[in-house]
C-alpha cells in the first residue's frame, strides 16, 4: 500500500490544490493531506498570509473530496517557532516528522511543486515528488480575495480560481476575508518557510 503525504498551507484550497490531490488519488492508496497549523497553546495563529485556520480548511477539503482522501493536522507548528530550527539540527523538527508520518504504513511518497522545498523533504526522508508549479498559487488567489473585499471587484475575479464548495465556505466566512484584507503582513520568512512572527 503506497501513501501519497501533500503538506500545504491550502489558505484557501484551490482548483490547482484539487487537481493536485486527485493526481495523488490516481497514484497512491491512501492520501494523507496536511494543511499547515501554527499554534501558540490552544490558540491558533492566523493572519494575513494565513487567514482561514484549521478546521475551516479542512472543511474546504471534505466539501470537495469527502472521506476519500484523509485530513489531519499532523503539521503542526508549535511556537516559539524558532525551536524548529535550525532544520536537521534541530530535535523538534524530527519530532516533525513523526507527526507527519503519524499512521502512514508501508511505502510513501511527499508531493511538492517547490524543487527548494523538494530538497528538504528528500533531507528528512520524505521521499519527494516534485511537480509543475500551478499556473495561479493560492498566493495569489488570496490577493485576488482581498482585493474583492477591498475594492468590491466582482465575486466571480475569485470563485472561478476555487471549487464551488470552497467558494461557498468562504463566502460563509466572509468577514475573515475582510478583517485580513487591510491589515499588515505579520510573518516572518525563514529558510524559505513562512511563519507568523507573534509566535516565532
Amino acid at each position: 500500500m503506497a501513501t501519497a503525504l501533500y503538506l500545504a498551507h491550502l489558505n484557501p484550497v484551490t482548483n490547482a490544490h484539487a487537481e493536485i490531490i486527485r493526481d495523488l488519488m490516481r497514484e497512491a492508496d491512501d492520501v494523507k493531506v496536511m494543511p499547515v497549523v501554527f499554534r501558540d497553546g490552544d490558540a491558533e495563529l492566523n493572519s494575513r498570509s494565513f487567514p482561514f485556520d484549521y478546521q475551516t480548511r479542512r472543511s474546504m477539503l471534505e466539501s470537495v473530496f469527502g472521506d476519500a482522501v484523509r485530513v489531519t493536522d499532523d503539521y503542526l507548528f508549535a511556537a516559539p517557532f524558532k525551536k524548529y530550527m535550525p532544520p536537521l539540527l534541530s530535535g523538534k523538527s524530527w519530532s516533525l516528522r513523526s507527526s507527519i508520518l503519524r499512521d502512514v504504513r508501508g511505502e510513501y511518497f511527499s508531493y511538492t511543486g517547490d524543487r527548494a522545498e523538494g530538497i528538504m523533504l528528500k533531507v528528512y526522508r520524505l521521499n519527494p515528488r516534485v511537480g509543475r508549479r500551478k499556473a495561479i498559487s493560492a498566493a495569489s488567489v488570496k490577493n485576488i480575495l482581498y482585493e474583492a473585499a477591498s475594492n468590491g471587484r466582482s465575486a466571480d475575479s475569485w470563485e472561478k480560481y476555487v471549487p464551488e464548495q470552497v467558494a461557498e465556505i468562504i463566502r460563509g466566512r466572509w468577514e475573515v476575508v475582510r478583517r485580513f484584507a487591510d491589515s499588515p503582513d505579520e510573518t516572518v520568512r525563514i529558510m524559505g518557510m513562512k511563519f507568523p512572527k507573534s509566535g516565532w
